[in-house]
C-alpha cells in the first residue's frame, strides 16, 4: 500500500484484501482473528454503523442522518457482544469523536462499548 497515511498520521495497512486505518486497527483485527480460531469469538463484524439521529426533511431538503462507524463488533462465546474502536492513545481522541460517542450510549444504553488502545 505504499506510505498512504490518513488525515491523523496513520499508514493504511492491508491484512487479509482488507484495508484498515492503521497498524493498530489491524493488530487488533488480527488478534480477534486468533480468538475466532480458538472459539472464544464468535462473530466480528467489520465498521458497524449506528444510527444516531434519523434523517429528516426540513424546507422541503433531506437532512441525513448523524451515523457513528465502529471499527469492530464482536459477538462472544459467552454471549456478550462488544462494540470496539481501536485508538492510538488514551489522549487522542477529537471533539466529534466524543460527541457521537455520548450520543451512542446514550441511544444505544445496552451497548458494551471498548476502546482499544
Amino acid at each position: 500500500m505504499g506510505n498512504v497515511r490518513s488525515k491523523y498520521g496513520s499508514r493504511k495497512v492491508e491484512v487479509d484484501g482488507i484495508k484498515f486505518d492503521s497498524a493498530k486497527e489491524a493488530k487488533r483485527y488480527k488478534e480477534l482473528i486468533l480468538l475466532q480460531k480458538t472459539g472464544t469469538v464468535l462473530e466480528i463484524e467489520l465498521q458497524p454503523s449506528f444510527v444516531l439521529q434519523e434523517g429528516y426533511k426540513r424546507f422541503g431538503k433531506s437532512i441525513r442522518p448523524i451515523t457513528y462507524r465502529a471499527d469492530f463488533k464482536v459477538k462472544w462465546k459467552d454471549g456478550r457482544v462488544t462494540v470496539e474502536d481501536v485508538k492510538p492513545s488514551k489522549n487522542f481522541t477529537t471533539s466529534v469523536y466524543k460527541i457521537k460517542k455520548k450520543m451512542l450510549l446514550y441511544v444505544y444504553p445496552d451497548t458494551d462499548f471498548q476502546e482499544v488502545y
